[in-house]
């Protein structure tokens, strides 16, 4: 039956332990020094080899014949140990044996001498699952065993460990393994095992491992079944559930550049393929914790970078992002990362989300020197400002200017036969512009919106005329909803709040407006439109 690969290549010596040097070079040298403590205490993460070096141990103070403080792996006791016929070495998993009867058959079986080694061990796997009273009965025995017993505890949770079980103990902390050092190893086994593993695939396997090594054979594990196809980036990706590295730097440019379609589409086909949307955020905030390393540091950090990006790559995505706006990058993503474990709709979260860092505003900002830190940094290099026709045309006549007066009541709604002006030839503007207001107005109905309501807000363009603040809709759904009253009277108050002025919500389809040409402007086209919905209300009535 096939074997997974982190259990066919669990290191059988200390010299084959990866990363953990400072704690197998301390072992040997106590090995061969005869000097060996009675209880010894492994503590780190997952996958860094404290029941590894366990069992190890566990067969060293038993060998026969040590070499250079490691076990020979061919004496009776090591072969014993290995195959698990020898009874004397026992491995406990605290987290389904942590009852105070447990620990008492253990403190009564300390008493006898072993049957065919020279040590009793006991590997207490889990530790901290201990309920208290198991603790307090295993604390006279682990203060002073019989000469013929060894104490090996492991744990991933010391904090949650007594102080009285911590002074009895030798404690050992295992490190994370350094990603050079996971990929080396991978590439190591995949020419063992015939794998086609690619220096990039090693590399990325590594990252997404987060310093456990057990973990990465896992990932390679997965990669490598089913196909005889080269184990590269983008198919690690794809067993993982995550964006390849090019892919998650093309939507981190859309997200600088604010193209909001391109990136939520990029977000639909990653949703599609069947990536685990909360991944894909996560790998954003690496990349951007990458950019800010770059961004801000004034020595060489490509040592720290993430091994799937390059630095020339990352200095590329922040050569005219400022800080601050990196910074109000990682906000909206940990707020998203936080609520999507209880969202709903997950996919709907992460599009918020998106649209937000594609949408960036005021608020987002930790502080107003970030905000400020921003503003001249677009400044710095340079920000592209709409182009004003040199030969634009007033508004046509019959509707008001922007002057301080009351806005017109229900009375003052133009004639129903009144035959509308020929307005003159003007050059149009290549696109909608919305009024400079129109950001703060959206920023005031926040507060008086849900979430859901205010992000759909984001896909209108609001322009003032006279007394009337006209929101053109992109599509027919952020219509409908735009048109619901509470959406106006927030858009009402929030455009009084802004400008001091009353003003009326008038809202349009784009699509509906069938003379946005080169031959007329969109404007008067919207204008015309609006006047249109005064006329047919005024039937209606």
């Amino acid at each position: 039956m096939y074997q997974a690969l982190y259990r066919k290549w669990r290191p059988e010596r200390f010299a084959d332990v990866v990363g953990q040097q400072h704690i197998t070079d301390t072992l040997r040298a106590q090995l061969e020094s005869g000097r060996l403590s009675h209880a010894y205490l492994f503590t780190g993460t997952r996958g860094t080899g404290k029941t590894t070096c366990a069992k190890i141990l566990a067969r060293a103070v038993n060998c026969t014949d040590l070499q250079h403080g490691d076990p020979c792996g061919v004496c009776p006791a090591c072969r014993g140990i290995l195959d698990g016929s020898v009874l004397d070495v026992v491995e406990i998993d605290a987290a389904s044996n942590n009852g105070v009867d447990n620990i008492r058959d253990i403190r009564d079986e300390t008493r006898y001498t072993p049957a065919s080694v020279k040590m009793r061990v006991y590997i207490i796997d889990e530790v901290h699952m201990l309920s208290q009273g198991a603790f307090n009965a295993l604390l006279k025995t682990l203060e002073e065993p019989p000469a013929h017993v060894l104490f090996i505890l492991a744990t991933t949770e010391i904090n949650k460990v007594p102080a009285t079980i911590l002074s009895r103990c030798q404690r050992f902390d295992f490190r994370r393994i350094a990603p050079h050092d996971i990929a080396h190893r991978l590439s190591e086994i995949a020419q063992q095992e015939d794998i086609p593993l690619t220096d990039g695939g090693a590399r990325m396997i590594a990252r997404l491992a987060d310093g456990a090594l057990r973990d990465a054979l896992s990932i390679l594990d997965r990669a490598a079944a089913g196909s005889s196809e080269p184990i590269d980036e983008e198919r690690v990706a794809a067993g993982v559930g995550i964006l390849a590295g090019d892919t998650a730097v093309t939507l981190m440019e859309h997200i600088l550049t604010g193209d909001l379609t391109a990136a939520i589409g990029q977000l639909a086909e990653s949703y599609t393929a069947g990536r685990e949307l909360g991944a894909v955020l996560d790998q954003l905030l690496g990349l951007i914790r990458d950019m800010l390393l770059v961004k801000t540091s004034r020595s060489d950090v490509s040592a720290l970078l993430s091994p799937a990006y390059s630095l020339k790559t990352v200095q590329h995505l922040c050569e005219s992002v400022p800080a601050s706006r990196l910074l109000a990058y990682t906000g909206i993503l940990q707020d998203a990362l936080t609520r999507m474990p209880h969202a709903a709709n997950r996919r709907i979260e992460a599009e918020l989300c998106v649209v937000r860092l594609c949408r960036l505003t005021a608020e987002d900002y930790d502080t107003l020197s970030g905000r400020v830190d921003a503003l001249e940094e677009k400044l710095a290099h340079g920000v592209p400002m709409a182009p004003v026709p040199a030969n634009a045309q007033p508004l046509p006549e019959g509707f008001p200017s922007d002057g301080d007066v009351p806005p017109p009541g229900e009375d003052d709604a133009p004639p129903k036969d009144s035959a509308p002006q020929a307005q003159p030839p003007a050059q149009p503007p290549k696109e909608l512009e919305c009024s400079p207001q129109w950001n703060d107005i959206t920023l005031a109905a926040k507060k008086l919106l849900p979430m859901s309501k205010f992000a759909q807000l984001t896909f209108a363009k609001g322009i003032l005329h006279g007394h009337d603040l006209l929101v053109v809709c992109e599509d027919a759904f952020t219509y409908d909803l735009c048109r619901e009253n509470s959406v106006r009277q927030a858009l009402t108050q929030a455009a009084q709040q802004v400008t001091g002025r009353p003003y009326r919500v008038k809202v349009i389809e784009e699509s509906s407006i069938s003379t946005l040409s080169t031959k007329a402007n969109p404007v008067d086209e919207i204008i015309r439109r609006a006047g249109e919905l005064d006329v047919a209300c005024e039937i209606n009535d």
